[in-house]
């Protein structure tokens, strides 16, 4: 076994695999660049290395530095997580000549797995289920459109090296092939720098149904049995569970078998996963191969009892696998879901900011917490907003859908938006509580799953009265000036306290009169009888009419993020005062919607456009917007240029539009 390894990823990975190291009593070795310098995967490892500035292509893609690193260190093998260089030949030959130990398979896997055309070629070669379509080399327009026509639409053209959802189109009528073949070949150019696509069948309500293998250099093969990963916003997948519902064991088998063939057929060595589409009457079609450890892989973990990472590093280290397929079996059922800073409501866009306030549930038998971040922390736009991965486990699927639901009720973040309310209501939605699964289900359930605001209701608010005056007992009750004691007391005065609160446009003013017994507190007409302590700086406990309940406070200046009955909202907070109204925004000028980096400017100053004109893009965490005209005007001055870091909220255009 290693003595020590180098990580070459960061946040959540990285940590995961510190976790297992520091187990097996391997050192590890962080590498990070400016932008993290205090990140967590920085604090967790016996040492870390400085490898460049923010930007990933300078630090974390850079070959040169990662190894010149691990030569540094004295690492004996390098283990790199996944996005990033995992799939990387050039990264993979590059660790072979520097004589260190790649905790991967071989380069010849990873080529053959990383053209998507040449892999379905040799799945065919090994007679894995292959969707129908054409996946040769001839890319003539004409002739792919002729091939989509014989196939028979909806079709897909796929980029051969794409991923991510990238590179990929759907065309349901032959009229609209040509349009759709050059806009994903220029997609795919630009992304992958490869314009060399793929056509094949659409399949209508797939699943995404994927098998988790295991090889060693030995000649042994085994699958770890499959995941369901077809719950996805943006081709990305947000909720795994494993094993698949619905599944039968001849099914199961017969998919882990195929799994198996494409593995072997391919010289694969260490963790990977052969990921299929699945059609509703059960049958499967190779979709690709990942030559890596997956984000999902905890849900295998938690349904046979291995550590995966564990497995990588006896296998990157020459020794057999530990288990045969016969030893493998699955023990009840496990969901994942993945925490993400971002706004389910803007199509998901990526969010940014420090985490004021990050209590994950605690760990159990039942419960995981995968994260790359603790309180203080910031999310920043430079990579995946993803903050952690939140995963469950219980005797059947009914049981676990439970305890994810519980646990998501109990996941505080603040300073940052998140996803984990969206994530509760597709959990708890109709058609994945009874497996009723494919790609499109986030689609499907729109109207569940994108509604108002939650109100904050009014018990709610009392709470929050109760806690400031809580904090405020709190924070005088050391001082010994008759002055500072805050027991309400008041000279020939009722002791009434005013606050003023606001939530989105709904201002409320609550009353709190102090009692012998605690406090009367009306909220819109309603009173309560009201008592409770503090548990800390931020944790209450509160009892409106004798119903009592835990409340989380994280207070800035004039605003609390509140944690109450499983919900969360941002409030604004004055003490006897009446709320603030909050200015308009100035609605000729077009602000950035996230953090991000000018990429291009596709209008000039002083120029006409009309409206749905694109004017700007950015780029944040992966993903481009364009901002374009909100109607008919004119461009009067551009307020940044290219390449500029510009800020949530930042003028970018100053727009007038035109008269009515």
């Amino acid at each position: 076994m290693f003595n020590r390894i180098l990580i070459a990823n960061r946040g959540e990975i990285a940590c995961r695999i510190i976790k297992t190291a520091r187990r097996l009593g391997i050192e590890t070795v962080a590498v990070y660049s400016e932008a993290d310098r205090n990140s967590r995967h920085v604090r967790l490892a016996d040492q870390a290395i400085l490898i460049g500035p923010a930007a990933s292509a300078q630090s974390y893609l850079s070959i040169e530095k990662i190894i010149a690193a691990a030569k540094t260190s004295g690492a004996e093998a390098i283990h790199p997580g996944y996005g990033f260089l995992s799939e990387n030949t050039a990264f993979r030959q590059a660790c072979d000549d520097a004589d260190i130990v790649f905790i991967g398979p071989p380069t010849a896997a990873i080529k053959a797995m990383g053209s998507k055309s040449a892999a379905k070629k040799l799945m065919e070669t090994a007679n894995v289920p292959l969707t129908p379509g054409y996946h040769g080399d001839n890319q003539d327009a004409d002739f792919l459109k002729q091939q989509a026509d014989q196939i028979g639409y909806p079709v897909l053209i796929k980029a051969a090296a794409g991923g991510g959802g990238k590179g990929m189109r759907l065309v349901e009528r032959t009229e609209d092939f040509a349009a759709s073949l050059v806009s994903c070949k220029q997609e795919a150019s630009a992304s992958f720098g490869d314009d060399l696509v793929l056509i094949e069948k659409y399949i209508t309500q797939p699943r995404h149904v994927e098998i988790q293998i295991f090889a060693d250099q030995h000649g042994n093969c085994v699958h770890l049995f499959e995941r369901d990963c077809s719950v996805q916003r943006r081709h990305q997948k947000i909720l795994e569970e494993a094993p698949a519902p619905g599944l039968s064991a001849e099914l199961r088998n017969t998919m882990g078998e195929a799994a198996v063939k494409a593995a072997q057929a391919t010289g694969y060595v260490g963790a990977g996963t052969v990921e299929f589409i699945m059609g509703p009457a059960g049958n499967f079609y190779f979709m690709e191969m990942n030559t890596r450890l997956q984000v999902e892989h905890p849900v295998t973990e938690m349904i046979t009892g291995q550590d995966l990472v564990e497995w990588q590093l006896r296998v990157a280290a020459g020794q057999p696998l530990p288990l045969s397929q016969d030893q493998l079996h699955v023990t009840g059922h496990a969901i994942e879901a993945r925490i993400y800073a971002e706004s389910p409501d803007k199509d998901f866009m990526p969010a940014t900011g420090k985490l004021l306030h990050y209590q994950p549930p605690a760990n159990t038998r039942y419960v995981r917490v995968d994260s790359g971040v603790e309180e203080g922390d910031a999310i920043t736009p430079f990579y995946d907003p993803m903050i952690a991965k939140l995963i469950v486990w219980d005797e059947d699927r009914d049981n676990a859908l439970a305890r994810m639901l519980q646990a998501l009720k109990h996941y505080e973040v603040a300073g940052v938006q998140t996803n984990i309310q969206f994530l509760s209501r597709l959990v708890g939605c109709p058609a994945f509580m009874q497996a009723d699964l494919d790609t499109a289900l986030i689609i499907r359930q729109h109207d569940h799953l994108f509604v108002p605001p939650t109100p904050v209701p009014d018990t709610a608010f009392a709470a929050l009265a109760v806690s400031e005056l809580l904090r405020e007992a709190s924070q005088h009750n050391a001082e010994t000036s008759p002055w500072a004691i805050n027991d309400n007391w008041r000279s020939n005065l009722d002791a009434t306290r005013l606050f003023a609160f606001q939530h989105d446009d709904h201002n409320v003013t609550v009353r709190a009169l102090a009692t012998p017994q605690g406090w009367s507190i009306d909220v819109n007409g309603q009173r309560f009888t009201a008592d409770g302590n503090a548990l800390g700086d931020q944790k209450f406990r509160v009892c409106l009419d004798g119903r009592c309940q835990d409340l989380t406070v994280v207070s800035t200046e004039h605003q609390r993020h509140v944690f109450y009955d499983g919900q969360s909202w941002l409030v604004q907070c004055t003490h006897d005062l009446p709320p603030q109204v909050a200015q308009e925004q100035d609605d000729k000028g077009l602000q950035a919607p996230m953090p991000g980096i000018v990429v291009a400017l596709l209008a000039e100053a002083g120029s006409h456009v009309t409206r749905n004109t694109p004017l700007l893009t950015l780029s944040a965490m992966k993903m481009e917007y364009t901002i374009s005209a909100p109607s008919d005007g004119v461009i009067r001055k551009l307020l940044c240029a290219v390449g500029d870091q510009v800020d949530d909220g930042a003028d970018l255009i100053e727009f007038e539009p035109s008269a009515a």
